[in-house]
């Protein structure tokens, strides 16, 4: 097998049919040993009858469908995809055509002709966000390049090619909370980044909002970094100065000139900011608890309800 194409669904039940026939007609006569993995992430739409019909429609053949028993999220799809795989190559790439078959094609050229590189990654040169959204993009990956061991790449997506030691490596992370880009770039290997221009969805509505993209970032952060933590003991540090400064700042005035300082409104604020920090710093530390004790539980990372074209589906304590 050549290539692996692992394809995240949810509802996309007006993107899989035409998805499909580009791909098919897109690597014909150029790459004939492939197999296109959707996973149906839980739709709530027609996404799992279209894929259904999708695979009798192939001959049975190129095709193979995971359908989890409810949304269990992009990442878990991208891990089911990556643990059928059979393919000397694998890629990662979206079903709603903004991320197109002919790049895969380039992606896969490289890696025939460069035995160095063990992944071809995609990446945004010039975004299509609005620039509030492209702004907010920027400085989380300022941030998370600052306060990560890791290299993130600005505008570099899931929509990459990989050899199998890669694909190898990538599995053998089988953490429950996970963060894609961070474990491609964690697992290192040789990448190579090319630019590409991501079209407009063929039909639908993105399904990250502001919101998820924000949870998505800090789930990132969290996962790749201690910063945070570190932070609460450089902020305690700096209160403790401060308030050893402000101590003396009310005794030399008391003392040398007799300055009366009222001190209800001042211990008040302080009182409140401190608090203010406090709590804020516990909530950080309870989102890494949290993760420690979701991750002790060893739930699995996603649960299987169907399957087509696999014979032998992946039990679910593989998933742990």
């Amino acid at each position: 097998m050549k290539l692996s194409l692992v394809v995240p669904c949810y509802n996309e039940e007006d993107n899989v049919e035409l998805f499909y026939e580009e791909v098919r007609k897109c690597f014909q006569g150029k790459i004939d040993e492939y197999e296109l993995i959707f996973v149906n992430d839980g739709s709530k739409d027609n996404t799992r009858k279209k894929l259904k019909q999708i695979y009798l429609n192939s001959g049975k053949q190129h095709v193979k469908v995971i359908g989890f028993s409810r949304n269990f999220g992009k990442e878990a799809a991208i891990y089911a995809g990556l643990q059928q795989a059979e393919g000397e190559y694998t890629t990662v790439i979206d079903a709603d055509l903004q991320q197109r078959p002919e790049v895969v094609l380039q992606m896969v050229q490289v890696l025939d002709e460069n035995e160095d590189y063990d992944c071809v990654a995609a990446f945004q040169e010039k975004r299509s966000e609005g620039r509030l959204l492209t702004f907010f993009k920027n400085v989380f990956y300022k941030i998370i390049n600052k306060v990560a061991d890791t290299e993130f790449i600005s505008g570099a997506s899931d929509f990459r090619t990989f050899r199998a030691n890669m694909r190898s490596a990538i599995l053998s992370m089988s953490e429950y909370h996970r963060f894609s880009k961070g474990i491609f770039s964690w697992v290192g290997f040789e990448t190579k980044f090319i630019p590409y221009v991501a079209e407009k969805r063929n039909a639908g509505t993105t399904k990250w909002s502001f919101k998820k993209l924000f949870k998505y970032g800090m789930d990132g952060i969290i996962s790749f970094s201690v910063a945070p933590l570190k932070l609460a003991t450089w902020a305690g540090t700096i209160c403790a100065e401060l308030a050893l400064l402000y101590m003396v700042i009310i005794f030399l005035q008391k003392i040398f000139f007799g300055i009366d300082v009222p001190g209800h409104a001042t211990v008040v604020t302080l009182i409140l900011f401190i608090g203010g920090v406090q709590l804020f710093f516990l909530g950080i530390l309870g989102e890494y608890i949290s993760k420690m004790y979701i991750q002790e539980k060893k739930r699995p990372i996603y649960i299987t309800r169907e399957t087509f074209g696999i014979e032998k589906p992946r039990e679910e304590s593989e998933n742990q």
